[in-house]
C-alpha cells in the first residue's frame, strides 16, 4: 500500500513529506521509501503559528482560516509526491496540555483532514493523538511502536532519540522483530530540543536567521553550567514517565526568563547560546538516567542531528556510547517523522492499535486517527 506520511513537528519549520511502499501486518510491517518532499510554510503562516504556540489569542474565525491555510500546505506537499493510497497527516501542533491527576488531556493540531481529503482525492487519516488523550494518555509520543517495528535489534539495547523543537526518547530492549514487541519499550519527552536554541537565534538576529546552522553560533561560546543545572530542577525533568511537554513550557516565555537569567551574570549572546545547547544535551542525557540500564549506543534524528556543537555535547556526557544517527542503519533521519506516521496511518486504516500504553499511559490500545474518505 503506497501511503504519504505528512509531518511539522514543534520547531515548526515546514512541512515534511515522505511516499512510501508499507507491507506486513501489525508489528511486522516494512517499508520501502519511494520520494520524499520538503517545503516551507507560506510567508507570515509560520509567524502566526509561533505566536499562537506561544499563547497569543485567536478569534474562532482566525483559528477557520488558519486551519485551512495549513490543510492547503499539507495537501500541496502531498500532491508533490504523485499518487498514493492513503494520506497520513499529523497536522501542526498549536497546543499540547499533558493529563494531571484531576484534568484530562488535550492536544490541537491544525490542518483538517477532511480538507486535505478532498483536495487530494486521496482517503486521509489525521487527528492522531485524540483517541489516546480520550483514554487518559498523554497522546504523545506517538512514535515509539514504530521505532520498535523498524529500529530494534536482536542483541542492542537502543534509544532513538529524535530532536525536533521538543526532544523525544524511544528505549528499545533487545527484540527481533518477530512476534509482538517485548515488555520494557520506553518513550517519552526529554524536554527542549530545537526551540529554545531556535528562539534566542531568532531573537538575537531579529528575525534574520531561524536556527543555528549547526552549531556554529554557539560553538564559539562557552557553557556555564550554574544556569544549566539550575534550569535542570525545573519540575518536568524530575517527574517519572510517561510525559509529555510543548512549547506551552519551553517557548518564548522560558526563553525570555533564560535569557533575563544569563543577563544577570553578564553572559554574552554566544555564551548564552552555547548554554542553551549544553542545556538540550543535559536534558536528553538527564532522560537517560530514567532507564532502566543505559543504552548500547544512540540514534539521532529530527533537525537537531544535524547540529554539531549539539551532538558533540550529547557525546561529552555519554562518552562511552556510540552516537549515530538513523541513516546509519537505514532510516533517513530527516523524514523519519513522516515514515512514522505513514506507518501510524498504515495500522489505522487496517485496524490495528497505533499507541504503546507502557509509553502514553492510556488506559488501553487505541486505533489512532479519524478516517476521511472521498
Amino acid at each position: 500500500m503506497k501511503v504519504i506520511g505528512l509531518m511539522s513537528g514543534t520547531s515548526v519549520d515546514g512541512i515534511d513529506a515522505a511516499l512510501v511502499e508499507v507491507t506486513g501486518t501489525g508489528y511486522g510491517v516494512q517499508f520501502e521509501l519511494l520520494a520524499t518532499h520538503s517545503a516551507d510554510y507560506p510567508p507570515g503562516l509560520r509567524d502566526r503559528i509561533l505566536s499562537v504556540c506561544g499563547g497569543a489569542s485567536l478569534s474562532m474565525a482566525d483559528m477557520a482560516t488558519m486551519d485551512d491555510e495549513i490543510a492547503i500546505a499539507f495537501a500541496q506537499s502531498a500532491q508533490q509526491l504523485g499518487a498514493a493510497d492513503l494520506i497520513a497527516s499529523h497536522g501542526q501542533t498549536v497546543f499540547h496540555r499533558p493529563p494531571t491527576a484531576s484534568q484530562l488531556g488535550y492536544s490541537c493540531q491544525l490542518g483538517r483532514g477532511e480538507l486535505i481529503a478532498s483536495l487530494t482525492q486521496t482517503p486521509t487519516i489525521s487527528n492522531f493523538r485524540a483517541a489516546d488523550i480520550a483514554a487518559q494518555g498523554q497522546g504523545a509520543p506517538l512514535v515509539p511502536p514504530v521505532d520498535a517495528s523498524l529500529l530494534s535489534h536482536p542483541h542492542r539495547h537502543r534509544c532513538v532519540q529524535n530532536i525536533g523543537g521538543i526532544g523525544n526518547l524511544t528505549y528499545l530492549p533487545p527484540w527481533d522483530r518477530t512476534g509482538a514487541p517485548p515488555p520494557g519499550i520506553m518513550g517519552w519527552d526529554t524536554g527542549p530540543g530545537n526551540a529554545l536554541i531556535d528562539w534566542a537565534v531568532d531573537h538575537f538576529s531579529q528575525g534574520a536567521l531561524t536556527y543555528d546552522h549547526n552549531g556554529q553560533w554557539a560553538a564559539q561560546g562557552n557553557p556555564c553550567q550554574v544556569l544549566i543545572d539550575r534550569w535542570l530542577t525545573q519540575p518536568f525533568f524530575q517527574q517519572p514517565p510517561p510525559k509529555s511537554t510543548g512549547r506551552e513550557l519551553f517557548g518564548a516565555d522560558y526563553g525570555h526568563r533564560c535569557w533575563q537569567e544569563a543577563q544577570a551574570i553578564n553572559l554574552s549572546q554566544v555564551d548564552f547560546l552555547a548554554t542553551l545547547t549544553a542545556f538540550t544535551a543535559a536534558t536528553i542525557v538527564h532522560g537517560y538516567r530514567q532507564l532502566p540500564r543505559l543504552p548500547d549506543e544512540v540514534l539521532l534524528c529530527g533537525g537537531g542531528s544535524c547540529n554539531g556543537y549539539l551532538r558533540s555535547q550529547i557525546q561529552a556526557k555519554l562518552p562511552n556510547i556510540p552516537l549515530l544517527t538513523t541513516d546509519d542503519v537505514g532510516l533517513d533521519s530527516s523524514f523519519k517523522e513522516a515514515i512514522a506516521f505513514a506507518i501510524l496511518g498504515y495500522w489505522r486504516w487496517h485496524q490495528h492499535p497505533g499507541n504503546l500504553m507502557a509509553v502514553t499511559g492510556a488506559r488501553q490500545p487505541c486505533l489512532l486517527g479519524q478516517v476521511h474518505r472521498v
